[in-house]
């Protein structure tokens, strides 16, 4: 019998400015470039969206390009989610602990 081993460790980053068609994969890679990624966004202070069919999906998309007609609801729903959890914040007193609703992507 053979053991499964840990799947490889996945990141792929999207920008979206309101001037652009459609959000782009800006970053993507595997093992300690995916690291990278992580580590990167979390410095900067970014939220990180953890889906592995997500991120299957846009590891398909060759950087730089736009996401396809098909990822928009997908990515549509994590970008509303992340501006309302930046609402949130902006307006929360700094010792009021803020979590995301159990029906937030």
């Amino acid at each position: 019998m053979s053991e499964s081993s840990p799947r490889e460790q996945r990141a792929a980053a999207i920008s979206y400015n309101a001037s652009d068609a459609a959000p782009r994969v800006v970053a993507k890679g595997y093992g300690t470039t995916a690291q990278a990624i992580l580590e990167r966004a979390e410095e900067h202070g970014l939220y990180v969206h953890r889906s592995e069919e997500l991120v299957d999906l846009l590891m398909r998309v060759d950087l730089d390009e736009r996401i396809p007609p098909e990822l928009y609801r997908a990515i549509a729903e994590v970008l509303a989610w992340v501006y309302a959890l930046e609402q949130q914040l902006s307006s929360a007193p700094e010792t009021e602990e803020l979590r995301p609703n159990d029906d937030a992507v």
